[in-house]
Formats: structure tokens, sequence, C-alpha cells
């Protein structure tokens, strides 16, 4: 799944996931994630990337924005990814790496395709049975969106507001503070492996478009979900032993 980090686009929304070497919780501490949190803020002001959202796990990161320019998401990375590393190696005196494989990307559609992937970073910690609410997690966006939090902001409302067709951010505190608790009331708190397998989640038109751009590189399977979102990833079938 990693080859998807290379059609990196300018103008798309893209949902970035990364996690740690060999899925060990090195971001169990607070202090960890304090740390890259703050990191992080310094990071997309410096490579002029608009974060959407975000959370922090124990054991990965989820970060959702764009871009404008096309090489700034991928140095945005790798240099967050990479200082950030060695500020962990060094506080814990220890050697190799931090993160295991490349960072993944998925390209993301709007509308309802860009809410549903705003909910389902929010929910990260809700389905893992560490909280019961995302206004109970410090390390993720739903504060922020809903209004709550003041200082130390990471996101950029108005541009999302703007991308999202909205009139203002109280409509988007109340549109995804209603989501989240629809979820969670519902019980609906299972994996979704489209938000972080994929290459893109949107439309049939979207993905379309997305995969007319790449199907030259890759063989590629478009599929639907029961939720009428569409995905394209890697057709895996031809690797199989035959």
């Amino acid at each position: 799944m990693a080859r998807a980090n290379r059609y990196i686009q300018p103008g798309f929304v893209y949902h970035l996931t990364h996690r740690c070497h060999n899925r060990e919780f090195l971001l169990r501490f607070r202090l960890d994630r304090i740390e890259y949190c703050a990191r992080l803020r310094q990071a997309v002001r410096k490579h002029r990337i608009a974060l959407f959202n975000f959370c922090v796990t124990c054991n990965h990161v989820h970060l959702l924005g764009m871009c404008d320019r096309l090489p700034d998401l991928s140095r945005f990375m790798q240099e967050l990814e990479g200082e950030f590393a060695e500020y962990y190696n060094l506080r814990k005196h220890r050697s190799g790496s931090f993160w295991g494989d490349r960072f993944h990307c998925t390209m993301i559609d709007g509308g309802d395709h860009l809410w549903n992937c705003l909910r389902y970073i929010d929910l990260n910690m809700v389905c893992a049975g560490v909280v019961s609410h995302p206004s109970e997690w410090a390390w993720c966006g739903y504060r922020e969106l809903t209004g709550g939090r003041q200082r130390y902001c990471l996101l950029e409302i108005d541009r999302l507001v703007d991308v999202l067709g909205l009139s203002d951010r109280e409509s988007l505190a109340e549109i995804h503070r209603q989501r989240i608790d629809e979820a969670i009331r519902a019980r609906r708190l299972t994996r979704e492996g489209i938000w972080t397998e994929s290459i893109a989640v949107g439309s049939e038109k979207f993905l379309t478009i997305v995969a007319s751009r790449i199907k030259t590189r890759m063989k590629l399977k478009i599929a639907r979900t029961m939720d009428g979102s569409w995905y394209v990833r890697e057709d895996l079938t031809r690797y199989a032993a035959t």
C-alpha cells in the first residue's frame, strides 16, 4: 500500500496515516503526544499545509489536510516525522526506526466523503475503547472542530468551512458534533479500512478522475462500499502466488 504515496497531487484533500515501527505503542506517553502536536503545529505553518483534522494515538497518527504546491506534503511529512523520531530516540536513549513503512496517503473527495473521514479520525480512540467520546481525547481535532479549543490551535477551520461549502464555523461545529454523537449511539465504531488502505475514496466520478491519472502505472481495483462510497486501491491479486 505504500505505493499510493507516489500519487500526491496538489489541490486534493489527503488522509495521511503513519504507524510506529512494528506497531509498537511508542506514543503511549502523554509527554510524547504533546511534543508531537507542538511539532505538528510548527510544521503545518512552515510547509503551508491546511490541516483539517488529526489524531495522535498510542501507536500511529492520522492527519487530514491539503496543500497547494506539489512538493509541500512530502517535505512536511519527511521533516515532521524524521525530526520527531530523532527527538524520541534522544529522549529514550534508543536507536533504530521509530516509524514503520512510509506514510500512507488517501485522496478524499468532498461532501459526505470528507465529512465521513473527519468523523472516522475523531472516533479512532473511541473505536479502540480508550475513551467513550472524542472530547475526552486531547490529541485529536474534535475540540477544535466544535469550538471547544481556543489556544494552541492546529486546524485551518475557515478553509475547511469553505471546502465543505458551509456558511460559518458554527455550522461545521454543529454538524460534526451531531454526526459523532449519532455514530456513537448507533455503535458504528468498527474500523473502516478504506480510509487507511485506499489510494482514493469518493464518488464514482471522483474515482474515475483519480484512476485516469495513475492507471498506466499500476493495476487498480475500483469498488463500492455498502454506504455508497467508492474507493480505488491497488489490485493485489496479480501478486498472488501461482
